[in-house]
């Protein structure tokens, strides 16, 4: 039986020991590391948009800014580094998992003090900068991610799962309330409108935020290291762990590389796909989605050829990169595990492509910092947190599935409301309401969907398969959203609702029979 399928028979527990869980230390700890892994995020998002349209960037530039935060699609491919290599000192210190979330909440500040001393305004040097502190932050926070997922599935028990992701999104949300409308209230007090920008007042918002991830370092070095049994790994030695970050380095180096000398061939054929197809935003997905898979053939010919060498323990890299893949197929089978990964790839889809040009779109309806600051971050956030507790409480009572299919169709129906928005311009009443039902559903759908991840995941590879699972879903969204400011050129704000909402109705069917899937699974092991 799946560790999914566990979590769904919790659902003989009371409520009165439901509430009651939410006491428990683990539970708490989740709501400052949520708050730590909530920071970070809009600062690559929502807030650094704004500051980058107050600086005078186009908005097609704004969006194809989100893309530094592919790192988090792309955290897989590091996570076996994490999972293995010790750190000199701390691992001995903190343990396996806390040295590795100390790191990397550092290099999250680091990456945030980068970013505000670097102005946007002053020409593309600055916005090349400005991209490569984003990458670092998004780097960084990916990697922080990684850990703390580890860590929360390793440290509790499977009924314990989906309250915990209740408690981490509602820190998450309160994190990205102090980086959204915090930071928002911080740069429009200190001196900087969008007729008036002010780089100074951006750079001592962006400071701010770096000091607030003490919460995270400090929940670190007071926690305990979560017991593991851990004696079924190999032992591996200093040269095996140094030739498989040799075998990390060349091969992201040739990934980045193959991008970077294809940049202008891929412009070419942006160009003269545009014309075949009469419409630049496809042509710029196709593109891009064939320069991303060459990118992938020529790290992997590379991985191949290191293999090949012997530079490389090849027992060291199968238990890590393959193992942990091979294990999840043998658990569902072919077809099960197939459809899974789809139904993980394809779930927030709708509520992403829209999150990313939604600051903007406020922006241009005429809302002022201080009232997106108000309604959307900040009433926003407690109708978050409403959702966050209710999807955690009825995942627990009645089964993950049930509230991920309810999640899934409130998303579609939710994102329909902007479309209202859209007609009717700056109207306060009118986005309460809208921010009140998407945030409502996004919240029950993130802690359904957060416990169902940790329902898939076998804990002798947690890092690598939560990974691998919370990686592709967002990678294709998060390719799309790049494209939102192009599309919205394109097509309008309404039909780009539309869209965004259509692209959620799949999901609903993927649900249904990945429901039917486990459970006759579970039927065929009894």
């Amino acid at each position: 039986m799946s560790r999914l399928q566990g979590i769904d028979q919790t659902v003989e527990r009371n409520w009165r020991e439901t509430l009651a869980a939410f006491r428990h230390p683990r539970v708490i700890t989740m709501l400052f590391y949520g708050f730590s892994a909530g920071v970070p995020l809009l600062l690559i998002f929502s807030s650094l948009g704004l500051w980058l349209r107050e600086a005078g960037v186009d908005r097609s530039t704004v969006t194809f800014f989100s893309w530094a935060a592919l790192g988090y699609s792309f955290k897989f491919v590091w996570a076996p580094l994490i999972d293995r290599l010790p750190l000199p000192l701390l691992t001995h210190r903190l343990g396996r998992r806390r040295a590795w979330i100390f790191t990397a909440q550092l290099a999250v500040a680091v990456a945030m003090f980068w970013m505000g001393s670097v102005d946007p305004a002053a020409g593309e040097p600055s916005l090349a900068w400005m991209a490569a502190g984003a990458v670092l932050l998004g780097f960084s926070s990916a990697t922080q991610d990684i850990v703390i997922d580890a860590y929360r599935i390793e440290s509790a028990p499977l009924d314990l799962q989906a309250l915990m992701s209740s408690t981490y999104i509602a820190g998450y949300r309160i994190g990205m309330l102090a980086a959204g409308a915090g930071a928002l209230f911080l740069a429009s007090y200190l001196g900087s409108e969008m007729k008036h920008y002010d780089y100074q007042a951006w750079r001592w918002t962006y400071y701010a935020m770096a000091g607030l991830m003490l919460v995270g370092i400090v929940t670190t070095l007071i926690i305990d290291e979560p017991e593991v049994n851990r004696e079924h790994e190999d032992t591996f030695s200093s040269r095996d762990y140094a030739g498989f970050l040799l075998l990390f380095l060349m091969v992201a180096g040739s990934f980045v590389a193959s991008f970077w000398f294809s940049a202008d061939w891929a412009e070419s054929m942006k160009s003269s796909l545009t014309k075949t197809l009469g419409n630049r935003p496809l042509a710029g997905v196709a593109v891009e989605t064939l320069r991303l898979a060459l990118a992938i053939a020529v790290a992997a010919l590379l991985a191949r050829i290191l293999l090949w060498s012997g530079w490389v323990n090849r027992r060291l890299v199968q238990s890590t990169w393959i193992d942990p893949v091979r294990d999840f197929f043998r658990r569902y089978q072919l077809r099960t595990a197939l459809l899974l990964l789809l139904l993980v790839g394809s779930y927030r889809i709708s509520d992403i492509v829209l999150g990313v040009i939604a600051n903007v779109f406020f922006q241009d309806m005429g809302f002022t910092k201080p009232e997106i600051a108000t309604v959307v971050k900040t009433f926003g956030l407690f109708m978050t947190l409403a959702g966050g507790f209710l999807g955690g409480v009825l995942a627990a009572k009645h089964g993950v599935m049930r509230i991920l299919f309810l999640g899934a169709l409130l998303t579609v129906a939710t994102n329909l409301l902007y479309l209202l928005l859209a007609g009717a311009g700056h109207n306060i009443p009118l986005l309460y309401l809208v921010i009140s039902a998407d945030n409502l559903s996004a919240g029950l759908a993130s802690a359904a969907f957060i416990a169902f991840l940790s329902g898939l995941t076998n804990t002798s590879f947690t890092a690598v398969q939560y990974a691998i699972f919370s990686s592709l879903m967002s990678l294709f969204p998060k390719i799309i959203g790049g494209y939102s400011g192009s599309m919205v050129d394109s097509i309008g704000y309404p039909n780009f609702f539309l869209f965004a909402a259509i692209l959620g109705v799949p999901v609903l069917g993927l649900i249904w029979l990945a429901n039917r899937r486990l459970l006759a699974g579970q039927q065929a092991n009894t």
